[in-house]
């Protein structure tokens, strides 16, 4: 059985993650972190994160205690708190899966440095069809030429912080590193937050007389959420410190 630890236990993905982690026959719930001072703190994760039975692990406030049991450790939280969490998975060389958005340059920078040391997974999104959409998306960037605008258009639940979305600004980067320019010269882009979506991403390569829309809509959390648990379980097979992502963990790397 693999142990797992889920930092940002009460969040939507959180909480998607721990369930998918009771069904399983292969993963076990090693631990549960929520942010210090939540009122969760001692509950019980199942009991208390809606899986509909106990589980047997009480809610953490500690990102170390969480990883101390852990094989391997999956991190949805906020940036504030990624510091924290890169020390716990250091101190107790647990690789960790990170899919916190919204990170700035010092924080990507502490995450490179874990990293030297740490199997690391860090992806802007855990789905599949997301994965192919970014190779896709450079495909067409590369093959058309400048007189084709690019758009990027993505849509989340009203809760979500950031926008653009990291799957957009991601995006952003694949067609810019396609066209060998500045990602924020290469796309235009726009945000809509508005009730409970759960993803939508569109790359749209538009000219004179013709476009090309390439999208993904997700109905369920649970894709990422698979993808993610994906993701902790290729990793724990990883003997090379480093920071990979999706495109690792499907085997896309250099293909085609």
């Amino acid at each position: 059985m693999t142990r797992i630890g889920i930092l940002g236990a009460n969040g939507r993905m959180g909480r998607s993650l721990i369930s998918l982690i009771a069904a399983s026959e292969d993963l076990v719930l090693s631990g549960a972190g929520l942010r210090p001072g939540n009122a969760l703190v001692g509950q019980d994760a199942g009991d208390a994160l809606g899986v509909g039975h106990s589980l047997g692990v009480p809610l953490q406030d500690s990102a170390q205690a969480v990883a101390e049991h852990s094989d391997v450790l999956i991190d949805f939280t906020l940036p504030a708190a990624l510091p924290e969490n890169l020390l716990a998975a250091e101190s107790t060389a647990t690789p960790i899966v990170i899919g916190t958005t919204g990170l700035n340059d010092q924080a990507l920078a502490a995450l490179e440095a874990t990293a030297m040391g740490l199997p690391i997974v860090f992806a802007a999104n855990y789905s599949s069809g997301v994965t192919l959409l970014l190779r896709l998306a450079a495909i067409a960037a590369s093959a058309l030429s400048a007189d084709y605008d690019i758009a990027i258009t993505e849509a989340h639940h009203r809760h979500k912080k950031d926008a653009p979305s990291g799957t957009a600004l991601r995006l952003g980067e694949v067609v810019a590193k396609a066209r060998d320019l500045d990602a924020l010269d290469a796309s235009a882009f726009q945000s809509i937050r508005a009730g409970d979506i759960v993803g939508e991403h569109t790359v749209m390569l538009a000219a004179d007389g013709e476009r090309i829309e390439l999208s993904h809509r997700a109905s369920s959390r649970d894709t990422f959420a698979r993808g993610a648990l994906r993701a902790a379980q290729w990793l724990l097979k990883q003997q090379t410190p480093g920071r990979y992502d999706m495109e690792d963990v499907l085997g896309l790397r250099g293909a085609g």
